[in-house]
């Protein structure tokens, strides 16, 4: 898929300000580009999770989207991301070098 079809399908997770109820996991910053996670858990099992990044890099806000997806679920200092599984997805993507740095920034923000 190449990013610009996945943010036309919606960003599910991506939020404006701290959403009522959710607690900041971590937040990265590189350069001009910064992202900020924030969970809602049940004990230490993450239920939903949400994000706010800088509006510049469409890579950046889809990768961000897709991993707060594969995170619900997942325990708090456990948390686990493939990723090939990642970079794949966007597989029509031509550069994988942007895409992995993106991933980078938003696992940094996880603390991964």
């Amino acid at each position: 898929m190449k990013v610009s079809e996945y943010i036309k399908k919606d960003l599910k997770n991506r939020v404006e300000s701290v959403p009522e109820g959710y607690e900041l996991l971590g937040s990265a910053k590189e350069g001009v580009h910064k992202v900020e996670c924030y969970i809602k858990k049940e004990g230490n099992k993450i239920i939903d999770a949400k994000y706010t990044s800088s509006k510049r890099c469409k890579k950046l806000m889809a990768i961000a989207d897709l991993v707060c997806e594969k995170i619900k679920g997942q325990e708090v200092g456990k948390i686990n991301i493939n990723d090939e599984e990642i970079i794949n997805f966007f597989s029509e993507e031509k550069e994988k070098d942007k895409l992995q740095n993106r991933l980078n920034i938003v696992k940094k923000a996880l603390g991964i």
